[in-house]
């Protein structure tokens, strides 16, 4: 295999990890601006206060993203990687 084969293959690879975790992150980052936001203006210092409202966002959007999640990864399977395995 080519160097320049590898390195393109590992680029798309990382650019399909970030197009897939981009969801679950900018939820977790609204969730805990927010709850910090609230935090900050009501002086409630509770460590649970910040945790699950993070888990409870972070499932629901990985329950509605996850058909954009594996179609993404499909494509690039079926695209990038089977056929660098079927020519050798």
């Amino acid at each position: 295999m080519d160097e320049a084969i590898f390195f393109d293959t590992l680029r798309q690879g990382l650019w399909v990890g970030t197009l897939i975790s981009a969801p679950i992150l900018g939820a977790a980052l609204v969730a805990g601006i927010s709850v910090g936001l609230f935090q900050a203006l009501t002086s409630i210092q509770e460590m649970s206060l910040t945790f699950v409202p993070k888990l409870l966002a972070i499932v629901a959007v990985f329950w509605v993203s996850m058909s954009f999640m594996t179609t993404t990864l499909v494509s690039f399977f079926h695209g990038e990687i089977l056929p660098m395995i079927a020519g050798g």
